[in-house]
């Protein structure tokens, strides 16, 4: 499989702050790769760092097997951005917007299929387009281009429910073709629609990168428990999801199962439900986990 995307031991400090701490990515060709994390982890200076806009402190890092601060333009002209707040030329239509951002990267594909499933009308100016309407110009840019790479930082923002599920199917159409696209967003269910591989970065460091089935199922279980008193949770490889008094969600690894078990039983279980974590259950475990150290 080829490397599309790859940071190596990748630091950068502005001034006294460590925005990224040894940190590592990899992307391979035809993933759907989520990025999560939350504000302030490290997510946007790793994509600016991708597009070329911030130099790395030290490390390594290439996107095509090229050097993104270096040969910009050669990266540039094989990957489309859709940023979470898009601001286009208030004085041209969203058609002659595409116009240029088609020509910027050699042309592209019909877009008009993408204008109807976006909903999109290219015959009125930038500056009438609601934030809604500004995402969807760039939206069809990237998707009826011919990039190889899609960077997509929170691309549904601002956008209703209906016109995200045709960014899902957008997405999932992409992939079939083989186009490798990066997801970041906080909305975890839209990522565990749509991603096969999800990594989760928190203060600037790789926490977990993983396939999302693994994430969510091979290595943990989700316990609901009500309980009749505090059962004694300070167990390795439990980590509290919730804890309402007497209603406890932990997120659990297959080691440490009986044990807490036992320790539930002790205290008195009156209902239990145990399966599969949801990717937002694993990424509020994660963060958790990592406060209580």
């Amino acid at each position: 499989m080829t490397t599309v995307i790859e940071l190596e031991s990748v630091t950068k400090h502005y001034g006294r702050t460590v925005a990224l701490d040894d940190f590592s990515l990899r992307v391979e060709q035809g993933q759907v790769h989520g990025f999560l994390g939350p504000n302030g982890a490290g997510k946007t200076t790793t994509m600016r760092i991708l597009l070329g806009l911030l130099r790395i402190s030290s490390g390594r890092v290439t996107v095509f097997g090229l050097d993104p601060w270096r040969d910009v333009p050669a990266i540039h002209s094989r990957l489309s951005y859709v940023p979470g707040d898009v601001t286009l030329w208030p004085n041209l239509t969203g058609g002659e917007t595409l116009d240029i951002l088609t020509r910027l990267h050699g042309g592209g594909r019909d877009r008009r299929p993408w204008l109807d499933l976006f909903e999109l009308d290219p015959t009125k100016k930038n500056r009438t387009y609601s934030k809604g309407n500004r995402q969807k110009v760039a939206l069809v840019a990237a998707f009826s281009s011919n990039s190889e790479l899609l960077i997509l930082d929170e691309p549904t923002s601002g956008l209703d429910p209906l016109v995200d599920q045709a960014f899902v199917q957008a997405v999932r159409g992409e992939q079939a073709r083989g186009r490798t696209i990066l997801l970041s967003s906080h909305i975890l269910s839209e990522v565990e629609r749509l991603c096969d591989w999800v990594s989760i970065i928190r203060n600037g460091r790789l926490v977990d990168s993983a396939p999302l089935a693994q994430l969510r199922g091979a290595q943990q279980t989700l316990i609901t428990a009500h309980v009749d008193a505090p059962p004694d949770l300070a167990l390795a490889g439990v980590s509290v999801v919730e804890n309402d008094g007497d209603r406890l969600r932990l997120s659990v690894t297959a080691e440490a199962l009986p044990e807490l078990l036992r320790r539930l039983a002790a205290v008195g279980v009156h209902q239990f439900e145990a399966g599969a974590p949801s990717l937002e259950d694993v990424f509020l475990a994660h963060y958790q986990a990592a406060e209580e150290r």
